[in-house]
């Protein structure tokens, strides 16, 4: 009989401010008034096997409601792949993770696609007019 082990690594996490101020930073170049940066958190981990560079995590309406809490996200940044990025990398990424977020800000998350949205598309769009704005300041 094969014996069959499961790899464990330790998955760790820490705060991210420097991902926090260039969302921040994205927000207010690109008016993305519906997004509440403060309910927003960021942080950054490693250990994990996933093999995106960030990933976006809601708050569910239900843990909302039991906690007595508002809407929330998470933006997860994954150091193996997103820390070795340009700045530009890092800003498209960041964008991507953003346009995750319903202009309802409801603690829920958007898909990929939808009838009138393609997140990369967009992210791609958003990241032109983000670069302009930018260099314009």
């Amino acid at each position: 009989m094969t014996k069959w082990f499961m790899r464990t690594r330790k998955l760790e996490w820490e705060d991210a401010p420097d991902v926090k101020r260039d969302i921040v930073k994205i927000v207010d170049a690109l008016d993305l008034n519906h997004i509440r940066a403060s309910r927003v958190f960021t942080y950054r981990t490693q250990g994990g096997r996933a093999r995106a560079y960030a990933r976006t995590w809601m708050m569910p309406k239900i843990f909302q409601h039991a906690l007595g809490i508002g809407p929330a996200y998470v933006i997860e940044v994954l150091t193996r792949y997103y820390d070795r990025l340009s700045e530009d990398e890092k800003s498209k990424v960041l964008i991507h993770e953003l346009l995750h977020i319903p202009k309802n800000f409801s603690g829920t998350l958007l898909s990929h696609r939808g009838r009138s949205r393609h997140i990369g598309r967009d992210a791609n769009a958003l990241f032109k007019e983000y670069k302009s704005k930018v260099s314009n300041r």
